[in-house]
Order: structure tokens, then C-alpha cells, then sequence
């Protein structure tokens, strides 16, 4: 949860005796738990816990045309909504400048990773179908890259693909997955003063000068945001991008084991 009142000064104490709040090490994560299967009447859902962050993220699949430039493949659109239950600081209204980045870096993510089989999405000329990952805040307390990606990913491998018939989706009854491969996840950094944080909390991320989030698979990074003003130097890319790659096998096994248990 996020703890008013902390200045400035106490946490550069606390860094500089290398401890954190909630007692973790600088390069642990929180609490991490997803469930899938979490919305009835989505062709794919799941939510994640991550601390207190609470992120909730639903797939649908419809009929539509492709992208001028890919007419044999079919389209993801992903968007973010923060909704004013999840923090005091969220309002009502068209998508903020936050929701928008939110999103896109989630998507970033699994469009380069190629987690889903676009081609596999094609019908006919014109015709193909369109996914669309809608992500849902419902509780802030730092991190929503990760935690919305994590949403994501597994709301895509528990997705059940709907059948055409004429001119009717049928959303019912035994359906096929929809085509995926590999996991993609993402470890998001912020930095305060000269120290480095995996998995900042709210508090932390009030006090952050920057943040860097790298996305990868198994084998490749995919993505890589970098925000705020702040900066890290090249080692410190470095070393963050080998932890990453350490951090997302712990990840990806526990996205694995939500989506085997909500079969």
C-alpha cells in the first residue's frame, strides 16, 4: 500500500543503508498472483495482484478489416483505462497522457514478441478477425507496466477463439485457443538518486527520478521504455537488462502456472 507522508530525506536514509520499505531486496518483486478465466462473457480474461497493484484485463475478439498494409493478417488494439476507485490521483474522462503510455507498452511488448498468430487471425479478403486487450485498473500502488502486462499475457493464452458461421460469431460451447507462442513479460526499474528498484511500489515510484522497463522472451529483448527525466548509464542498462532476463523466468512460470490452473 502506499504510505503518505514519507519525505524525501527518509527515503534517501533508507536507500543509503540499502533497505526498503516493505523490507525487500532492491531487486525483488512483490507478491505476484493471477488468476484467468476471471470475466464470463470475454473470449480471455485474467487478473494480477502485484503487492497491492491490482490490474484486471480482458480480450474480445470481433470481425472487422485488417491493416491496409497487412491485409492477410489480423489487428491487436490495446488501451488502459485508470479508473477513480484505483487512486485518488485517477479522474473520469478521455484516456490521460499516463493511460496512453500504459498502454502502448504493454502493447509494444507483445506485438514485437509476436505472441499472437496474426496470420492465423485471416478469413477472407477484407475479413480477419481483431483482438482487442482492454486493461482495467482497480487498485494503484506502483508498476502498472508489469502487472498490465502480466494481465495481458495471460488473458491471451487462456483466449478461446470464436467461430464465423455466415455472418454469426459464436462465442459458445468447445472452442479452440487462440493461436500464441512463447511468454513475454517485462521488469520495470526505477531509479532514486544513484539507486536502482525492481518493482516499484507507489511510495517509490512518488520519489523516482526515472524509470526504465525492458520487455523480452525467452531469448530476445522486445521492448524497452525508458521515462522521466532521469537517466541510467550504459552499465546500469546493461546489468538491468541481465536481470530482466533472470527475473522473467520467474515470470513467465508463474503466468504458465495461472493459465494451466484456470483450464
Amino acid at each position: 500500500m502506499q504510505i503518505k507522508g514519507i519525505s524525501k530525506e527518509y527515503m534517501s536514509e533508507l536507500l543509503n543503508r540499502k533497505e526498503r520499505i516493505d523490507k525487500r531486496g532492491f531487486m525483488d518483486y512483490r507478491n505476484i498472483s493471477i488468476k484467468t478465466n476471471v470475466i464470463p462473457h470475454a473470449e480471455g480474461s485474467a487478473s494480477v495482484y502485484l503487492g497491492d497493484t491490482y490490474v484486471l484485463a480482458g480480450v474480445k475478439l470481433d470481425v472487422g478489416e485488417p491493416m491496409q498494409d497487412k491485409p492477410d493478417e489480423g489487428t491487436l488494439t490495446t488501451s488502459a483505462e485508470l479508473l477513480p476507485m484505483a487512486s485518488a490521483e485517477y479522474e473520469e474522462g478521455p484516456p490521460s497522457p499516463e493511460a496512453v503510455e500504459f498502454a502502448r507498452v504493454v502493447d509494444r511488448g507483445i506485438r514485437a514478441a509476436e505472441l499472437i498468430d496474426m496470420p492465423a487471425l485471416f478469413i477472407e479478403e477484407n475479413k480477419v478477425w481483431n483482438v482487442y486487450v482492454d486493461i482495467y485498473v482497480l487498485n494503484y500502488d506502483g508498476n502498472l507496466f508489469d502487472a498490465g502486462t502480466l494481465a495481458s499475457v495471460a488473458a491471451l493464452l487462456s483466449c478461446r477463439m470464436p467461430k464465423l458461421e455466415g455472418k454469426e460469431i459464436i462465442r459458445e460451447g468447445a472452442l479452440p485457443r487462440l493461436k500464441t507462442k512463447g511468454i513475454v513479460t517485462s521488469c520495470t526499474f526505477a531509479k532514486i538518486g544513484e539507486s536502482i528498484l525492481l518493482d516499484p511500489s507507489g511510495t517509490e515510484e512518488s520519489f523516482m527520478n526515472a524509470r526504465f522497463t525492458v520487455a523480452n522472451d525467452e531469448n530476445y529483448i522486445r521492448a524497452m521504455q525508458k521515462g522521466l527525466s532521469g537517466y541510467f548509464t550504459r552499465q546500469e542498462i546493461e546489468r538491468l537488462i541481465d536481470t530482466s532476463f533472470e527475473k522473467s523466468k520467474t515470470l513467465r512460470k508463474i503466468v504458465e502456472e495461472a493459465v494451466k490452473s484456470g483450464d
